[in-house]
């Protein structure tokens, strides 16, 4: 599976990207202000999010404020439209793969990306070292 990097250059997208070269997971990135997400990217990216628009809109960015934007009165194609024009209007990254998607860097959430045996391999070492320190 390939996981994809869509950021801005920011402190987030760079975390993320660290850590995902730290545990070895291969990534393609994607600077989305020299690339911008097409309509139909972004629709993919919608369909895998739970809050929708919400969940990968940044309201605190510049553009944002400067467009002053009433999201809910927009139609989502004029949304799309306006989001692939003004790409600064995604919070930045959204790191995703073929079933899972993180929007933001959390290092708790972005260990999903982590293959499955390498997840239950540390929940047993974190597990062994929880037990050696209750019997302390």
């Amino acid at each position: 599976m390939t996981v994809r990097v869509y950021g801005a250059p920011c402190s987030s997208t760079r975390k993320a990207k660290e850590w995902l070269t730290k545990h070895g997971i291969t990534y393609v990135e994607r600077n989305i202000l020299r690339e911008p997400l097409t309509v139909n990217e972004l629709r993919a990216i919608l369909r895998m999010t739970l809050e929708g628009t919400d969940e990968i809109m940044s309201t605190r960015s510049k553009v944002y404020k400067e467009l002053d934007l009433d999201i809910d009165a927009l139609p989502l194609q004029e949304l799309l439209e306006l989001i692939h024009q003004h790409p600064g209007l995604l919070r930045s990254p959204i790191i995703m793969d073929e079933k899972r998607i993180q929007v933001g860097y959390h290092e708790d959430d972005i260990r999903q990306f982590l293959p499955r045996k390498t997840r239950e391999h540390q929940w047993l070492e974190w597990r062994l070292n929880y037990l050696r320190l209750a019997e302390g």
